[in-house]
């Protein structure tokens, strides 16, 4: 019989889940999204997120590592507001985020593989395919975590060497001083809103939204050999892995293309980027790397979400299914994840979970600041800074979108409402026992 430990993810496994549903959620579905807020500054917006998500990572990284669970984030907010309403809400914010993530991934999926057959812009095929994605995924995830943490380590290894490759044979093309125009914002044209500041601040919240990918490793909790220093480590490593992948690679589509033709590309720009830069082979390495990305981002997330939903129905905080259904979370979160990509496209998708996670970071912060600073030995500073970012690059957004998209805004706010109400009605009806 083995050990139990043997089990467990070990680092390597703990990090390639991360990067699994970072990498995939990332660079392939959101490059043309934030071009087409960001303009010329969209390398730089990725940057800016991963900065903004460093101060936001500080938060998770000192709390998990002391309170390891599958429910890390959940417990965290119980830990902070008791098990009410507010904590039961935001802890809901989070696990609905991971769902749209899911979505998004799902959506990627589909546009990129039917790129080939010139289909990518299709409204029936793109999310066909992508509720297929979905379920193979959920399919996979019923053999358990060596299953999931082996094709976990295979597909991040894939992704980040192809995608460093593909990074650095662009920048090359490009030439060294693409890197350094790229921070300056210069180099194609300045995107046909011309936004400006509050454009590039926009854009760094859907950048944000690539990196948030490492909150699924604060749900790994005991599954995670020596949790206590696996934890943190794990959280930095993916972070720093992504930020540097992103940057280079987004250097190398600025290169390749103009703005405008980012922006008209949007929902395949790294293919489309992948073209005048290396041809036929170029393009289709690229789209082999995207289905690759986005199929083990979802398997990823579908592993960390279910978890999530586990500790929080566990608590009281989430509902169940009938008690003969079995693997519940798994049905759930599968089930929620096809609704959003059958129902939403990559634009509305990426902002609701860029606002869902955001409202909820803020609440985690705040929650480290006024109750948990002792407990967890933190420094107030670290995610106060958080919380001024988060706050900065949320209201130019919601501006942004006031003024191009304030059906999705009207969206997200509805669905936030939603989970506050549902909560209440929850909270009120529990068992004392479910606390």
């Amino acid at each position: 019989m083995m050990p139990a430990d043997t089990k467990k993810l070990s680092l390597v496994g703990s990090v390639s889940l991360g990067t699994g549903v970072m990498i995939g959620a990332g660079i392939f579905a959101l490059v043309g999204q934030v071009s087409e807020i960001a303009g010329r500054w969209m390398p730089a917006a990725f940057l800016a997120g991963a900065i903004v998500i460093g101060f936001s990572a500080y938060s998770y990284v000192r709390y998990s590592s002391t309170h390891h669970s599958s429910g890390g984030i959940a417990m965290l907010l119980k830990s902070a507001y008791g098990p009410g309403v507010v904590a039961g809400s935001f802890s809901l914010f989070m696990y609905v985020s991971m769902v749209v993530a899911e979505s998004l991934l799902a959506r990627t999926f589909g546009t990129y593989a039917l790129r080939p057959f010139g289909l990518q812009g299709s409204v029936v095929l793109v999310p066909v395919l992508g509720v297929l994605a979905i379920v193979a995924a959920a399919l996979v995830n019923l053999f358990g975590n060596r299953l999931v943490e082996r094709s976990a380590t295979v597909t991040a290894a894939l992704k980040i060497f192809g995608i460093a490759a593909l990074a650095i044979a662009g920048i090359i093309a490009a030439g060294w001083s693409s890197l350094v125009n790229s921070l300056q914002g210069q180099g194609g044209d300045s995107g046909p809103d011309g936004q400006g500041l509050l454009g590039f601040l926009a854009g760094t919240t859907l950048c944000i939204l690539a990196y948030k990918g490492f909150t699924t490793i604060t749900n790994q909790g005991d599954d995670v050999r020596e949790p206590n220093k696996n934890i943190g480590r794990s959280i930095t490593i993916s972070i720093l892995l992504c930020a540097v992948l992103y940057f280079l690679l987004t250097v190398a589509v600025a290169g390749s293309l103009s703005v405008s033709e980012i922006i008209e590309s949007r929902d395949y720009a790294l293919a489309a980027a992948a073209e005048p830069l290396f041809g036929v082979w170029g393009t289709n390495l690229t789209i082999a790397l995207a289905i690759v990305a986005t199929l083990s981002g979802l398997l990823a997330s579908i592993y960390s979400v279910s978890r999530l939903y586990d500790m929080l129905s566990g608590m009281g905080q989430a509902p169940k299914l009938p008690s003969g259904i079995k693997h519940q979370s798994l049905v759930i979160t599968a089930g929620l994840a096809i609704i959003i990509t059958i129902f939403f496209d990559l634009s509305q998708i990426a902002s609701m979970g860029a606002l869902l996670y955001l409202t909820m970071d803020i609440a985690i912060h705040w929650g480290i600041i006024r109750h948990l600073k002792e407990e967890v030995s933190a420094k107030r500073w670290v995610p106060g800074m958080a919380i001024a970012l988060d706050v900065i690059v949320i209201l130019a957004f919601v501006i942004s979108k006031l003024r191009s998209d304030p059906l999705t805004l009207v969206v997200s706010v509805s669905l936030g409402g939603v989970i506050f109400l549902t909560q209440w009605i929850t909270v009120k009806h529990r068992k004392p026992q479910d606390s």
